[in-house]
């Protein structure tokens, strides 16, 4: 009998296990979703005729105006990597905008960029005193940040702008950084968009836009993305940063100083939120400070990191889309949007197929439900009203967040309150 269980444990240990499903690595699951949703905007353009939502102007816009919720998402990811939530982004954006119209104003571009950041990490610095060093409540400090940051703008703008521009409310004009081109892949591109291929016309003219009159910024922006992931999952550095977010107690134990590392997530958050204020100011479209010239991007930017589940690869495809909606917008007016509705029915459709497959019922119901309302809207109106177009982004912002609030996995102790030794 004995023989027997130690035949049958030796059969069990000898039986191969089924092998593991090998996941696909990040960026061919960011290739795949690229190429997804150029097939299903290319789709929408050729079914309702309306070419701008595949055009070289419009991916233009949405690059520059998804450069500063970009910044302000990469912000908000060093900071609440490191435990420390950042409401406080729309306000160190605001410094970062007058920062950035202070020095260009007597220095020019890269100046005025040097200033942003600075003005940002202060932001930034006054929100780790407070959360880091007193432990006050991160929710409450970021609110008081925001305040404070658009208070400061406007007394320095009247202070010192108003003098020179006769409005308190906004700067001189001051001079943006040059934008440069790759004229012979812009050629090749803008001929392919002219020929009016499906699919390949479309995919020529999002590309055309990406590789046409862009600023040094715009490329040190898209830089950051796979330079912040290389450190703070590829180095010894950001491994540490990272246990201060999930684990600061278990952090202290091993010999990190979690003071030190939460004060550098916060500081690199504020100068990053400083850069997408600059990005507002000194690329093209921009020219000056502006009062309420952020316009809720800082909100946004935090919208797109918890949508990338606080990974630089997803909140580069959330700062994408909320970018690309209110680019959109201003390129296309109320038309285009209907036909993003209609491309969002598309996409609803795909994924009713994919819950179906799965057996998931419920969350198929809800996605058929969703497409017929967003469907119904298309059909029923041949534009919508012009004052509901400007909030287009924020639109998508809630949508987007209500959808993607099942999958989300923040830092353990991100916003918990710290003290040295208390886990002794």
């Amino acid at each position: 009998m004995a023989l027997d269980t130690a035949s049958q444990s030796g059969d069990a240990m000898t039986m191969p296990t089924p092998p593991s499903r090998r996941r696909l690595p990040g960026w061919a699951r960011g290739a795949l979703w690229a190429v997804g949703v150029i097939a299903v905007l290319s789709t929408a353009s050729y079914a309702t005729g309306v070419n701008t939502l595949t055009s070289t102007n419009t991916a233009q816009t949405a690059l520059r105006l998804a450069l500063p919720i970009l910044l302000a998402a990469l912000g908000g990811l060093w900071s609440e990597r490191a435990g420390v939530i950042n409401i406080g982004l729309e306000g160190m954006m605001i410094l970062g905008t007058w920062g950035a119209a202070f020095g260009a104003l007597h220095g020019g571009p890269w100046v005025g960029l040097l200033a942003a950041i600075v003005f940002g990490a202060l932001g930034g610095l006054l929100h780790a005193i407070a959360t880091v060093t007193f432990n006050v409540n991160h929710i409450v400090s970021g609110v008081a940040i925001n305040l404070l940051g658009l208070g400061i703008a406007k007394y320095l703008s009247t202070l010192i702008f108003q003098p020179l521009s006769g409005n308190p409310r906004q700067s001189p004009t001051v001079d943006t950084f040059d934008t440069y081109s790759a004229t012979f892949l812009s050629d090749w591109l803008s001929n392919l968009e002219k020929q009016q291929r499906v699919g390949i016309s479309d995919a020529a003219g999002l590309l055309n836009g990406l590789v046409t009159g862009v600023a040094p910024l715009t490329i040190i922006a898209i830089l950051l993305v796979p330079v912040s992931y290389l450190v703070l999952w590829r180095t010894r550095f950001g491994l540490r940063l990272r246990s201060c977010g999930e684990n600061p107690v278990a952090a202290e134990s091993l010999g990190v100083n979690v003071y030190a590392y939460k004060y550098i997530g916060v500081l690199f958050s504020g100068a990053l939120a400083g850069m997408g204020g600059a990005a507002l100011v000194l690329l093209q479209g921009g020219g000056g400070y502006l009062e309420n010239q952020t316009n809720g991007r800082g909100y946004i930017g935090l919208a797109a990191m918890i949508f990338g589940n606080w990974r630089p690869g997803g909140l580069l495809g959330g700062a994408a889309l909320f970018g690309y909606a209110d680019g959109l917008q201003l390129a296309g007016g109320g038309k285009a949007v209907l036909a993003l509705l209609y491309g969002a029915v598309l996409l609803l459709g795909v994924i009713v197929v994919v819950q179906l497959f799965r057996r998931q019922w419920i969350a198929a119901g809800i996605g058929v439900i969703g497409a017929g309302i967003l469907y119904w809207i298309y059909w029923a109106n041949d534009s919508l009203p012009g004052d509901l177009i400007p909030y287009t982004a924020h639109v998508v912002t809630l949508i987007v967040l209500a959808v993607a609030s099942q999958r989300l996995r923040p830092p353990k102790a991100d916003g918990a309150r710290y003290r040295r030794g208390e886990g002794d």
